[in-house]
């Protein structure tokens, strides 16, 4: 199938003016514009909607324009510790950054990016030979992760501002520079192999020449700051691996901070596990059996039909079947309406995940008005919807060849709608604790009422809110 077939193809599955903007992405864009693309960037940039975005991306991706890229990112100056062309390989229970000199367990929801990158079979870009590219380039578009906003215009001169020497070090050579060094805090950085070396410039200048050594080998080591005097620094390297290396000193001032400083949102792997058309997509393929992996945090939402059984009993299985169907497919269209998915249903009831509080509670609200007009439409009250609501930390796994999660937090978003009565949602603290939630509830002036109660398998008496 050609090129613009494929595209004609995505037209029938994604919003034709999100695939028209990708299409002229992919023809006519440079080659930096189609490594790792940020679909949150790409989607404000062109004022579409985000999550419609997303999924034509995914979409394009089914079909082969892109390839999806899990980046383990590091929280502090917003490069890449890893990248990965799926999540079953984010395996490491920690991920270190020489160049913040830290460690960090790996979390979903802000240290994995989702980028997508334009095929090789569409078009072949600089960036598929990432080692072919100029260094300045190889840092933007290879280290940094897709949250840092590099400016588009007066890169090459801002880095000027920095940089006191950089160079290509090929496969197996060796390389010595010699430079001034001034009294401000140095630092060495490698970033294919990502090593560092800090060197804590103060003190009386010194006539004596100073001499370092390096050896790039992909060795993660953390060392302190070597303290040296301002004045003249030899600085012998050699470079042990097998590919090029490209070692830069640079001076960490404020334009550095500035430049690592601006950032923007970007896809997270939290978003995008909790993205209906992800799992319809993928569905099996995400996380691998053994793999245990942590998000902070993640809002669960739970329904269930009050009297169902009864249902079954009154109109007879088929009749009651179709309706049940029907509430399925109502409430799965406005699940994936407002960024969230439907992780599995249990006879009557929905689990679904979304990734903040706010949404969910749309959502909720929303099915609870929708269930409402199909009662009208039918003359009878048979759907009667309880709704809970509870955001925490959680474990995503893989269970039942199906991708889940795991946890207190999903526990309690359980428990939390089975005390709902019909046509009531009852959300937790931790919900109504965001903003963006109680924002909302003021605007629909919603005055949620508190009650105390305990929970099956809970220690400690918890506050939910019965939402009127």
């Amino acid at each position: 199938m050609s090129e613009a077939q494929l595209f004609e193809v995505l037209r029938h599955s994604a919003r034709p003016d999100i695939v028209d903007a990708i299409e002229r992405l992919v023809l006519d864009a440079s080659d930096r514009k189609l490594n790792r693309v940020n679909a949150l960037a790409f989607a404000a940039e062109h004022g579409f909607d985000e999550e419609q975005t997303i999924n034509a991306f995914l979409h394009a991706s089914r079909l082969g324009l892109f390839e999806i890229s899990w980046n383990v990112l590091c929280p502090g100056c917003g490069g890449v510790l890893d990248a990965n062309t799926s999540l079953k390989t984010v395996q490491s229970d920690t991920y270190s950054c020489a160049l913040c000199a830290a460690g960090y367990e790996p979390t979903l929801d802000e240290m994995v990016e989702v980028t997508f990158t334009v095929s090789p079979r569409v078009r072949h870009i600089e960036a598929h030979n990432p080692h072919e590219l100029p260094a300045l380039e190889y840092f933007r578009q290879i280290y940094w992760g897709s949250g840092v906003d590099l400016p588009e215009e007066g890169y090459e001169a801002t880095v000027d501002q920095f940089i006191l020497e950089a160079l290509e070090l090929p496969a197996g050579e060796k390389a010595v520079v010699s430079l001034q060094l001034p009294a401000e805090y140095v630092i060495i950085f490698e970033p294919v192999t990502h090593a560092a070396l800090f060197l804590d410039v103060k003190g009386e200048p010194s006539k004596e020449r100073q001499t370092i050594s390096l050896v790039f080998d992909r060795m993660h080591r953390h060392s302190e700051p070597m303290i040296l005097r301002p004045g003249p620094l030899r600085i012998l390297m050699e470079n042990h691996t097998e590919v090029r290396t490209l070692p830069s000193i640079c001076v960490a001032n404020d334009v550095l901070h500035g430049l690592l400083g601006q950032r923007r949102p970007f896809l997270t792997a939290k978003r995008l596990l909790s993205n209906q058309t992800f799992r319809d997509i993928h569905r099996t393929d995400t996380i691998d059996v053994d793999q245990r992996l942590k998000i902070t945090s993640l809002t669960f939402l739970f329904t269930d039909l009050r009297g169902s059984t009864a249902l079954y009993e009154r109109v007879g299985d088929l009749a009651a079947f179709d309706l049940v169907r029907t509430h399925f497919s109502i409430l799965h269209e406005i699940v994936g309406a407002e960024a969230g998915a439907v992780v599995k249903t249990i006879g009557d009831a929905v689990m679904a995940t979304f990734p903040t509080p706010d949404r969910a509670l749309v959502a909720a609200m929303r099915m609870r008005e929708a269930m409402v007009s199909l009662n009208k439409e039918r003359g009878n009250d048979d759907l009667l919807l309880k709704i809970g609501i509870h955001e925490g930390p959680c474990i995503a796994v893989s269970l039942n060849e199906r991708q889940d999660y795991f946890g207190q937090t999903v526990n309690i978003a359980s428990r939390v709608q089975h005390l709902a009565n019909s046509h009531e949602i009852f959300a937790t603290g931790s919900v109504l604790d965001n903003p963006r939630a109680t924002e909302l509830l003021t605007t629909h002036g919603l005055k949620p009422q508190t009650h105390h109660v305990s929970l099956r398998g809970i220690t400690d008496e918890i506050d939910i809110f019965a939402i009127p």
